[in-house]
């Protein structure tokens, strides 16, 4: 996961909103919503507009105790109609506190 869990300039309204719907759902200790669209420009999913493809790296208190498929199921559906309707891809990094 990136060190400073900052991702440097403007978020664009669907990156806000996984931001928003994440916070309020699993309560992170940290998060990181990078927006990856520009490096799949050209691929499947990218229609031009941006905000298209995603990672997420998130810790949370929610994780302690649970696989690494339960913890994308927790991400998934705190966005569930978000990825139905805007966003193609989303790579999860998700961690528990005292997690390296």
């Amino acid at each position: 996961m990136t060190d400073a869990f900052k991702v440097d300039g403007p978020k664009g309204p669907v990156a806000t909103e996984i931001e928003a719907r994440l916070r309020a759902a699993l309560s992170p200790e940290r998060l990181a919503v990078i927006d990856d669209s520009e490096k799949h420009r050209g691929h499947a999913g990218h229609d031009g507009s941006g905000e298209s493809h995603f990672t997420v790296e998130i810790v949370s208190g929610h994780f302690v105790g649970r696989n690494r498929v339960a913890r994308q199921r927790l991400v998934n559906a705190a966005l569930s109609d978000l990825l139905r309707e805007k966003v193609h891809a989303l790579a999860i990094k998700a961690r528990a506190p005292g997690e390296a």
